[in-house]
């Protein structure tokens, strides 16, 4: 098979598009023949050394995949899937190749609705998103603040928060940004300075916001006095960021009885992160939860290409795709 592998970290340069021998499925796993896999920036951050606890090359990279078991449980054989995990790219070789292989219980059954480049679009993003918005009890008739919307994580919190009946709220610096998520629907906010953020959370919701999912991972002193009392901050840091520190107003979150959540995607594995995408697979099927936005595809001989699309700041979401898959 093809595989994309690098044998070093700290240089993209390391990365080659090499011929592997075809993995193997063991008793429990499966191997899908990998017909899309998003490309998020954890992974070029994976290569440029960021994550020396989990990573150890050579190693292929790719968390996330969409496609179809060819080995396996008898009653996964042919079935089309989906998955994303710690041990995909990190612990273990990932979906950056032909085929990758997995437990068979990390395999998700894939949404109906979406095609492979769509489904492989979702994994760290939709991952990360559900499993901060269920730890800060989202649901019906809870106004949660999203900043930060125009990622995919940010993007992925607005859909899933409004299919799990939040009112949600799209916050957002530049003005080309909020027109977007005007546009698909968002109810937005424009931010300015910091230090107005809690009078301007206050005019959309009253009383303050019952969740902040905080996508940037700058904002988390602002985002306190605009909590409600009670209320919960959801807080990304993204790597790359080094060792940050923030003058955390600490009296105020302990007088409004907040909960901080730390949202890191790399606490869950392939199998705990199947048990959320089937859900998501029920509610794209059934209409709750949109598309995502179609992500733009490039076929895994252009990899190294893509590769450094994302170091260089491209925002929209990428997936390597076979050229036969769509």
């Amino acid at each position: 098979m093809q595989a994309l592998m690098f044998d070093k970290t700290g240089d993209l340069a390391a990365l080659k598009l090499i011929e592997r021998p075809d993995p193997v499925a063991q008793p429990g796993e499966a191997v899908v023949e990998v017909m899309a896999a998003g490309l998020n920036p954890s992974d070029v951050k994976n290569v440029l050394g960021f994550f020396p606890a989990y990573t150890k090359p050579p190693r292929i990279p790719g968390r996330d995949f969409a496609g179809v078991v060819r080995q396996g449980p008898p009653e996964l054989i042919g079935r089309r899937v989906w998955g994303t995990g710690l041990d995909l790219g990190f612990t273990g070789d990932g979906a950056h190749a032909d085929f990758v292989k997995l437990p068979a219980a990390g395999c998700a059954p894939m949404p109906g609705k979406l095609s492979f480049a769509e489904a492989a679009a979702c994994g760290v993003p939709y991952t990360t998103a559900y499993d901060g918005l269920i730890r800060a009890g989202v649901g019906p008739g809870k106004k949660l603040v999203v900043i930060g919307g125009n990622g995919a994580v940010g993007r992925a919190a607005l859909a899933l928060g409004k299919a799990m009946g939040a009112r949600v709220v799209a916050a957002a610096r530049r003005q080309s940004r909020l027109a977007k998520l005007d546009a698909l629907g968002y109810e937005t906010l424009a931010l300015g300075a910091p230090d107005d953020f809690a009078a301007l959370v206050a005019g959309k919701c009253s009383g303050g916001a019952d969740v902040i999912f905080e996508a940037t991972g700058a904002w988390l002193p602002a985002a306190v006095a605009a909590c409600a009392k009670r209320g919960a901050i959801c807080v990304i840091a993204p790597p790359g960021m080094g060792q940050p520190t923030v003058d955390f107003p600490v009296l105020e979150f302990y007088r409004r009885g907040l909960t901080l959540i730390g949202v890191n995607s790399l606490l869950n594995d392939t199998v705990a992160s199947a048990k959320m995408l089937a859900t998501f697979a029920n509610w794209f099927d059934s209409g709750v939860l949109p598309p995502p936005p179609r992500p733009h595809s490039r076929p895994l001989r252009d990899a190294l290409a893509a590769y450094a699309e994302v170091d260089a700041g491209f925002s929209e979401k990428i997936v390597l795709v076979r050229e036969s898959a769509e």
